[in-house]
Parts: C-alpha cells; structure tokens; sequence
C-alpha cells in the first residue's frame, strides 16, 4: 500500500510494461528470469518515481549516458551466474573470503552487495553491517567487534562498512582522538596481514561518487519518502566535510593499501557499471572453478492412504486484500 500510494499517480503497470518493451525490445527473456528482470529494472529506472517531475527529468538527463539497461541485465545474469559457481567453490574448498566495502554515502555500497548476495544462499554468504559501538564495545580493543563476524571456512561475508570507520567516519567527526586514529594506523596493517596469512582471502573496495552526484542523490532522498531513512545526521553532516573526507581518504589509501591486501576504487556515479565492475573484479581475484554437480532427481511422495487433512480455522489464515 505505502509504494502504491507513493507512486506517481500515472504510473501504472503498463507504463513499466512499455518501459520493458522500449528498452528491451529483442530481448529474448525465459521464465527463470522474469523475476530478476523485474527485480533490477524496477529498482533501477523506477526507484525515483515518487520524487517531483523535475527532479526526475533532472535525473534522467544527468544519467542519459548510463549503460543501457538491456545490456546491463543480460550481463547481470551472467555474473550472478558465475558468483554461484564461486559460492560452490568456496564451500566445496572451505575457503574463506572477506569483502570490505567503504565509500562515501550514497556511493552505491548497498546496492553492489544487494546484487552480489541476491542469488546467493544467505547461510554462507553473509552481509554484516555494524551499528554504532555500545558503551562496552567503545572499551574493548578497536577490532575486537569485528573478529566474530570474520568468515568461517566455507563463507563469503561482506562488510557494509567495517573498521575502516575510524580513518574515515570517526575521524572526520570527531568520534576518535589524534592518538587513536594514529593507534588504528599503526595496527591495521598488521591486523590485516593475520587474517591473510590465517588463509582468509581479503579483498578491500572503495566505492567513489563525485561531489556533483551525492549532492544530486541526496536531494533526491530528501524528496523521496522510501528513502528518507538512509539520510542521518551524520551523512547531512559529511556535506559540509567533503574535502576533509577526501584527505581522510587519501591518507587511508596511502597508510593501508598493502601487497596483501590493497584497496580498489570503484566508480559508482553510474550504479549499473559500478555493479557490474565489482562483481567482475571479484571473480577474477579469486582462483576459483566450477564444482561438477551430478543430476538431482526428485524422490516420489509417499501416500499413505489412512491420512485425512485436517480443515484449519479460518482465522489462522492472513487476509486476501490483494
């Protein structure tokens, strides 16, 4: 009910049929797929229906040169493809594999993990997305918060920002003092060349957004009700304190980009390529290979005669509104 009553009054499901039919007009698409069509193209080229018309049009101008979504799409599929084989891999091997994803707001962090993670079972491919430290954890050693969510033999977890929020978030702000930012510096490294050499494969990406484009996404969060969550205080504030990010930034690049486990900029001022770079950067840093799987068969139902189905209440059964 909340999207229906927030959409554009014009906007029904013909229009995202005529939408489909424009934009992929020879595209061929068997069943398995119409979810993830919908999925993808719905989020992508539809997201922005509720903020005003102009805001809209503004949009779609800046982002006029964006990969076009058919192509977008069909190579979507393929990489959600080949990250299931190395979900296979990794829990045929009992390798370890931890994401870092860092970035400033807005960057598309959520959504690279969101399309990397879709196809995937969530048992093993885990997203960890910390909140503010308790008054406890602000006591305990900096990475002490993070070591239980490290990955076990057989997963893939991803960080939706991890320790790196204090050479970034918590400098800038000034949740952490010169000495302790400095302490983060000297440990990190070392920190990190443990959990190489404990056979963890570790891969660490930066998500980078332009000033011109966070200033334009943040508008439109401020416009758009399904969105308005992801505006804290906090992101309000790194507006004013875009250059002291930056310098936060290069200086983390400088100090922790090492041979074990260097950082990797992503460009996310278009969402679909910065996807799509990621996920195909991820496959190629990992030496993995597809597991052969025999043939599944499904085993007959069993009968038994002497059962009767028992009739339910109607009250235990949810509403038919829709």
């Amino acid at each position: 009910m909340l999207l229906r009553e927030n959409l554009d009054e014009n906007f029904t499901f013909s229009v995202f049929c005529q939408i489909i039919e424009k934009k992929m007009p020879q595209k061929k698409i068997i069943d398995p797929t119409i979810e993830q069509l919908i999925d993808d193209v719905v989020e992508i080229d539809l997201e922005d229906t509720s903020i005003p018309e102009q805001m809209r049009e503004d949009y779609l101008d800046r982002h006029k040169n964006d990969l076009d979504a058919k192509i977008y799409v069909t190579h979507l599929l393929e990489l959600q493809t080949e990250m299931i084989k190395l979900h296979e891999w990794v829990q045929h091997s009992g390798a370890k594999v931890l994401i870092l994803c860092e970035g400033r707001d807005a960057a598309g962090k959520g959504g690279v993990i969101k399309r990397i993670t879709q196809r995937l079972d969530p048992r093993f491919a885990k997203v960890v997305a910390l909140q503010r430290p308790s008054e406890r954890e602000m006591s305990q050693w900096y990475f002490q918060r993070y070591v239980p969510h490290l990955p076990a033999g057989g997963e893939i977890v991803f960080f939706d920002r991890s320790w790196y929020n204090r050479a970034g978030v918590e400098r800038v702000m000034g949740f952490a003092s010169d000495e302790q930012v400095e302490q983060f510096f000297h440990d990190v490294t070392e920190f990190e060349r443990m959990l190489v050499r404990s056979g963890i494969i570790l891969l660490k990406y930066w998500f980078s957004i332009s000033d011109e484009e966070q200033q334009f996404r943040f508008q439109m969060r401020l416009h758009d009700p399904l969105k308005q969550w992801k505006l804290s205080p906090i992101d309000l504030e790194s507006r004013k304190r875009w250059e002291q990010y930056t310098k936060a930034k290069e200086e983390m690049f400088d100090r922790t980009s090492i041979n074990e486990a260097p950082w990797y900029i992503v460009e996310g001022n278009d969402k679909r390529r910065e996807r799509l770079n990621c996920m195909a950067h991820i496959l190629s840093q990992i030496p993995y290979i597809e597991i052969p799987s025999g043939e599944t068969e499904l085993p007959d139902r069993v009968f038994n005669p002497d059962y009767e189905r028992q009739t339910l209440p109607s009250e235990l059964y949810v509403p038919k509104i829709y």
